[in-house]
């Protein structure tokens, strides 16, 4: 699916749900894509990308922005403590706080640097064992401990279990942001990103749909 494709999709979701044009951000989740097709899609325009992983991103992105001006880059995977000062300083969103370690030590880095990027907590909705995240019910109290470290926390994240409906995981994500008072979702992949932004997805993370299946 093109680009374009893709970005009519967006606008006619928002539209249908009432919502501002251009009030969702497409993450362009370039993780294990080749290099020419990441620079394909920066040709056309697209300054949002998303990376998994940050040895990866530090590998690809630096190049990529001498040549290119105003690239916005999230770190949507699972962050560990020792990538941590790396990740702080190629990315300007952070999708996967999930643990008062992490909370920490990025909150260390920031006064140390005197800059931190926006992040958003991950919150595990389906509770699967296997997966990164807050518990829904531990999140609330996760949300008041970052914000007494003065981290700029802006959002929540989820990714809804495989075999289960995923506007119920985003329903429930909306519901603890509210209370929260934050505004951002990062809700939505290539195959739900429509229903996400019916419920209010802020940050869509387009990938497969965008670039194909990955090698």
């Amino acid at each position: 699916m093109s680009l374009s494709e893709i970005q009519t999709r967006i606008a006619t979701a928002e539209s249908a749900a009432g919502r501002n044009p251009g009030s969702t951000r497409l993450i362009a989740v370039s993780k294990m894509q080749p290099d020419d097709k990441v620079e394909a899609v920066l040709r056309q325009g697209h300054r949002i990308f998303g990376e998994n992983r940050v040895q990866e991103a530090a590998g690809k992105w630096p190049g990529f922005r001498e040549k290119y001006d105003g690239i916005e880059l999230h770190i949507i995977g699972p962050l560990q403590s020792n990538k941590l000062r790396q990740a702080m300083e190629l990315a300007q969103a952070i999708h996967s706080l999930d643990r008062p370690k992490l909370a920490a030590g990025l909150a260390r880095l920031a006064q140390e640097t005197g800059a931190c990027p926006d992040l958003f907590i991950q919150v595990n909705t389906g509770e699967e064992p296997q997966k990164a995240g807050v518990l829904p019910a531990e999140t609330d109290a996760f949300v008041a401990e970052c914000r007494g470290l003065d981290l700029p926390v802006i959002g929540l994240m989820c990714i809804p279990p495989v075999e289960e409906e995923p506007s119920l995981h985003f329903a429930l994500l909306a519901k603890i942001a509210a209370r929260n008072g934050l505004e951002g979702l990062s809700m939505g992949m290539s195959g739900d990103f429509e229903t996400a932004i019916r419920l209010g997805a802020t940050h869509v993370r387009v990938g497969s749909a965008l670039f194909g299946a990955r090698d």
